[in-house]
């Protein structure tokens, strides 16, 4: 159901049931969230990027899947949405950069899975919808995510009239970060994937935590006192006083030059 590959540092997990529009079940479900935690202490894996195969990114829940989930009772609804919500928050939670290759339609929980990644490609034929709403239902579990990727006042809009919106008005919102044709679209991730590399390994799970420990909080003492432990903290490692020695000593960081080994990723 999914397919994996890591070329030099990189890991492709890319969803394989192009007849389904790459829409999941539990089994999916379950199958990412154990690719994403293994992908988060992979001492081979620096990036990690979610892709597919076919027409759809992902069409949200699978067909069959739904059908099943109506007879649910309101305890095993709540199991089911636990499943789903640990498999994005692995995803989100990823130590690694994450970026969504998107080629294709993303619809529902697909939104979501879009939201959760660090960066976003998507072509330009790409249509995004959270069409939840229109079967009386909410994009509860994605919404942390999606909202956070889009911003809420665009979420207002989207998640309340289920509108379809192109790839060009994602990127005009922010929720993607660039949009190319599809002729360009490997090559645009791994131009992506390529500067991610090129950063310190340690430095750059660091800083992905950053973000997510700083954004939307506020500017107060407790903020201001964690930014300056986590300077004064990767300043002392053995990658920031590397870093900071060949920027000075003007030569390749240890991390790039394969001579001297690599700094382990923490």
């Amino acid at each position: 159901m999914i397919q994996k590959s890591t070329i030099s540092g990189v890991l492709t997990i890319t969803l394989n049931q192009p007849e389904r529009r790459n829409a999941f079940n539990d089994e999916v479900i379950a199958e990412l969230t154990r690719a994403f935690e293994e992908a988060d202490v992979a001492p081979d894996v620096r990036v990690v990027v979610l892709a597919a195969r076919g027409r759809a990114f992902c069409a949200g829940a699978d067909l069959n899947w739904m059908r099943k989930m109506a007879d649910y009772s309101h305890a095993e609804n709540r199991v089911d949405a636990a499943a789903l919500a640990r498999m994005l928050h692995s995803l989100y939670g990823c130590s690694k950069p994450t970026i969504a290759k998107i080629q294709g339609d993303v619809y529902a929980g697909g939104v979501g899975l879009v939201a959760a990644c660090d960066m976003a490609v998507a072509v330009e034929g790409a249509r995004f919808c959270l069409s939840e709403v229109k079967l009386g239902l909410i994009p509860a579990t994605i919404s942390p995510y999606v909202i956070r990727a889009m911003g809420a006042r665009h979420a207002h809009r989207y998640f309340l009239t289920a509108e379809v919106f192109d790839a060009s008005e994602a990127l005009r919102m922010g929720f993607v970060h660039a949009v190319t044709s599809p002729d360009a679209l490997d090559a645009r991730v791994q131009q992506m994937a390529e500067a991610l590399l090129q950063c310190g390994p340690q430095a750059t799970v660091a800083c992905k935590r950053l973000l997510q420990e700083v954004a939307h909080k506020n500017i107060d003492g407790p903020l201001i006192s964690y930014t300056v432990e986590q300077i004064a903290a990767i300043r002392a490692s053995a990658e920031g006083r590397e870093g900071v020695a060949s920027f000075l000593e003007r030569r390749p960081p240890a991390w790039l030059d394969a001579s001297k080994g690599a700094v382990p990723a923490a």
